[in-house]
């Protein structure tokens, strides 16, 4: 058989499994040991986070997020109030940066998702 005929005949055995077309969702969050049931932090949180890294301001992170202001504001007093970390430098008028100890610790979340995420992909196609 040609490369064309079995490159053919693997995309109609993909197409003609729909479980083929299907991925895993890991969702990672992180929470206080002493709070688990507390805000997380989690893909939310996360992409909170990496709009301000961006855009040096939490109002316009929101806004990037189709967010208001006022819920983002919420979200991350919660969290840094259930994780006893502070995640935000505020500097008023001048926007926000993340703090040392949320820039690690977005690091180490994005990096687990990434890695999770490619384990669940690969276990997932060998489950099938």
């Amino acid at each position: 058989m040609s490369t064309v005929q079995t490159e053919t005949t693997e995309a109609r055995q993909v197409s003609d499994d729909p479980l083929k077309s299907l991925t895993p969702v890991i969702r990672l969050a992180i929470a206080a040991t002493s709070n688990p049931h507390g805000s997380e932090f989690g893909r939310g949180v996360a992409k909170l986070c990496r709009g301000v890294q961006d855009k040096g301001s939490l109002n316009a992170a929101a806004k990037d997020m189709g967010m208001a202001y006022s819920k983002a504001w919420r979200i991350l007093r919660d969290t840094e109030t259930a994780l006893g970390v502070t995640l935000l430098h505020r500097d008023g008028a001048h926007g926000s940066t993340l703090t040392e100890d949320c820039e690690r610790l977005l690091k180490a979340y994005s990096e687990m998702e990434e890695r999770l995420q490619q384990i669940a992909r690969e276990e997932f196609r060998s489950a099938l």
